[in-house]
């Protein structure tokens, strides 16, 4: 019975575009998905929390593993950059009013580094 729910979710996945999504996060490795949620958080924190305050959207695709929010990744750890704003700015296609940089440890569980808080830059990067 197992086996057969097994491959009813399977099929059910294979119609609806899942596996896609399963293999997408197979790419990105679990200290990289750790530390993009724990670099969304900290900027949430530090700009005063959801009711005020959301990252882009590329903070919230933490399987996609050429995410345009991540700037580098190497010995000295993840760097995030990414703009935010009031909830709702980007489905409003309002301007962003604050810009985050933070370098986070290797292993994806702790902020090194907050490089940049505050308006945004011109980075041509969101």
């Amino acid at each position: 019975m197992v086996l057969r729910s097994s491959a009813l979710l399977l099929g059910l996945g294979l119609l609806t575009g899942a596996p896609a999504a399963l293999h997408a996060q197979g790419l990105v490795p679990d200290s990289q998905i750790r530390a993009i949620n724990t670099a969304r958080n900290a900027a949430v924190n530090a700009n005063g929390g959801l009711s005020v305050y959301r990252p882009a959207k590329c903070m919230f695709e933490t399987t996609n593993p050429f995410n345009k929010c991540l700037i580098s990744n190497d010995d000295n750890g993840f760097v995030f950059r990414f703009l935010g704003g009031p909830p709702g700015w980007q489905q409003l296609n309002l301007q962003p009013t604050l810009q985050t940089q933070i370098r986070i440890s290797t292993d994806g569980r702790t902020v090194l580094q907050t490089i940049y808080n505050g308006p945004p830059q011109s980075t041509g990067q969101q």
